[in-house]
């Protein structure tokens, strides 16, 4: 067992909440983390515990920040969907008709809709694989690679997890509209306003506050390979002619072993890199739907049922298990986003560092938890999470 000192404030209905943040603990597969709710537009839990550098000794405090890695991707998605808003991008128009150089190679009729439901086809870089130099400027190199490639399926036919372009993606397109990188756009027109710790590309004189990141070793990974729903993956990735490994390891070109250079938060990486605490990460969920602290909802309520909504499910053409995507957002089916009845109209994203955030709109809840020991799954939603989520959900009804 592990004696743990949790910090941090808790309402006494969702006090097993932090019950289930001690027993992550006391598992041993926990090092740092933080973890928030929001419930009708308040915070109701804010805590921390452990480590935010074992070898520093540096705890983990409420301004911690961490890695997001795929979390990021909620966020970009946000910038999107900020412009669908205000009526500068329309879902159903064409990616070329503000992106002209997305046209080529008969990518002309890809609508937006198809790209933020991971419909798109455009799932490899293997031109110009993820790297800091890649990523230097905004990404600008990856944003010319993706307008020159060739989808990998018939857009609008299948669906593939766009795990290292649709970030980059949506980066073009933001950019295309208003000359900003989707980084600079996230931090001037939904960040900074909001006053939210959360970033796509992180100012430097934040770095000291950055959680140090703990990799999984390569038999854990192997190990989250082998659980149920996740052996084609596990197979895959064996073989460097399949579309899961040309998608993933074979368009990245950084290791686990450079997961604490601070240059990999420093750049904007809209799929794969951002950083936030755990309270504003919740925060912003919170705002997704519904009033926080009297200013209004981010998004109109419309919207957001549109972003939630199944655009596509079932077996993904490159995680090679069962997921289900709204627009630019992880929907509940699979093993990465486990599906539990009373999830209803949740929606979210989960990173392999192992963070994970979700709102749910029909409960007026938002949650997020953001660790700094990385996920022996691909994209995060292990058991620290799973039972996170359960006791969240127990306490708001009530079991």
């Amino acid at each position: 067992m592990v004696d743990i000192e949790i910090g941090g404030t808790v309402r006494p209905q969702f006090e097993r909440v932090a019950e289930a943040m001690g027993k992550n603990f006391a598992s041993g597969k926990e090092v740092g983390a933080g973890v928030c709710v929001y419930h009708r537009g308040e915070p109701v839990v804010d805590i921390w515990a452990g480590a935010a550098d074992p070898e520093a000794k540096r705890p983990w405090q409420q301004d911690t920040m961490a890695a997001l890695a795929s979390t990021t991707k909620a966020m970009a998605a946000g910038a999107a969907l900020l412009l669908v808003e205000r009526g500068e991008l329309e879902l159903d128009a064409p990616v070329a008709r503000y992106w002209p150089e997305f046209a080529a190679q008969g990518k002309g009729e890809i609508t937006v809709r198809t790209v933020l439901s991971h419909q798109s086809g455009l799932v490899t870089l293997e031109g110009c694989p993820l790297s800091l130099e890649s990523m230097k400027d905004g990404g600008h190199a990856i944003i010319d690679e993706l307008a020159a490639s060739t989808p990998e399926w018939e857009p609008g036919t299948a669906h593939g997890y766009h795990g290292l372009t649709i970030g980059h993606l949506i980066g073009g397109i933001v950019h295309a509209i208003t000359g900003q990188t989707v980084g600079t756009f996230f931090a001037s027109e939904i960040a900074t306003p909001r006053g939210l710790d959360c970033y796509i590309g992180l100012p430097e004189e934040y770095l000291p506050r950055v959680a140090a990141i703990i990799p999984p070793s390569d038999e854990e990974i192997m190990a989250g390979f082998k659980l149920p729903g996740m052996e084609k993956m596990g197979a895959a990735i064996n073989d460097p002619s399949s579309l899961p490994y040309r998608a993933l390891f074979g368009s990245i070109d950084m290791t686990f072993a450079t997961a604490n250079d601070p240059s990999n938060v420093l750049v904007e990486a809209p799929s794969s890199d951002g950083v936030a605490t755990a309270t504003s990460l919740a925060r912003y969920f919170a705002m997704l739907i519904g009033e926080v602290d009297g200013a209004p909802a981010l998004l109109s309520r419309a919207l957001m049922q549109q972003a939630r909504t199944v655009h596509c499910q079932g077996e993904d053409r490159v995680l090679l298990m069962p997921t289900a995507w709204g627009l630019g957002f992880s929907l509940p089916h699979g093993p990465l986003f486990a599906t539990r009845p009373r999830l209803g109209e949740a929606f979210g994203h989960g990173g392999a560092t192992g963070s994970f955030a979700l709102a749910d709109p029909e409960r007026e809840l938002a949650f997020a938890y953001i660790p700094n020991r990385m996920s022996e799954l691909l994209e995060g939603g292990d058991l620290r999470v799973d039972n996170l989520v359960d006791a969240v959900y127990a306490s708001v009804d009530g079991d």
